[in-house]
């Protein structure tokens, strides 16, 4: 088997892998979306099993203000084609060789006749400040050196990580929309 074939093959498989609906993006919706439901509590409650479908835990809502924040989840990436939150292969691929994590935001506003739902997905990426200090041999007994009372051998890593906003995520969040439009009859 050549080489080109055999990566050709390696390709098809990752391709495959991912799913074929992570493959194509969604198809563009307004972002705000009107959903028909006359029922506030109705509205609510769909919007937020649309959010659990994306496995977005929540970390705040507010029904007087009609905001939904979700807490930050790992992108998935492309050998975990059950997570939606990496929509595309692009973003599969990109969550797959950088740490990515997402977080959304949804609103819902009163209408007429029904309710407006905004959705805001945030993205981010990890910013490793140096080199992580840990190694295998860090906090191991040596033979060729007396016995050391040092606890802290294991001194972690020099400085938190930090995170580099990259932005909205508008595949997320037209995939989102396209979700809780399809839940609201």
């Amino acid at each position: 088997m050549s080489r080109s074939t055999f990566l050709l093959c390696i390709a098809a498989l990752i391709a495959g892998a991912s799913g074929c609906a992570s493959l194509h993006a969604p198809l563009a919706t307004t972002n705000p979306v009107f959903i028909p439901v006359q029922q506030s509590e109705m509205a609510w409650e769909r919007t937020i099993d649309a959010i659990h479908d994306f496995k977005f835990p929540i970390a705040r809502e507010s029904k007087l203000d009609g905001v939904i924040e979700t807490d930050y989840v790992v992108g998935s990436n492309i050998f975990e084609p059950w997570n939606r939150d990496s929509v595309g292969l692009d973003n599969r691929l990109e969550s797959t060789l950088q740490s990515i994590r997402r977080r959304a935001l949804v609103r819902l506003m009163p209408g007429q006749g029904g309710y407006f739902v905004t959705v805001e997905a945030y993205k981010e990426q990890e910013d490793v400040r140096g080199p992580v200090a840990n190694t295998a041999g860090g906090a191991t007994f040596q033979i060729n050196q007396p016995l050391q009372r040092d606890l802290n051998l294991v001194v972690g890593q020099a400085a938190p990580s930090g995170w580099i906003a990259l932005g909205r995520d508008p595949a997320l969040e037209q995939a989102m929309l396209a979700r809780i439009r399809s839940r609201c009859p």
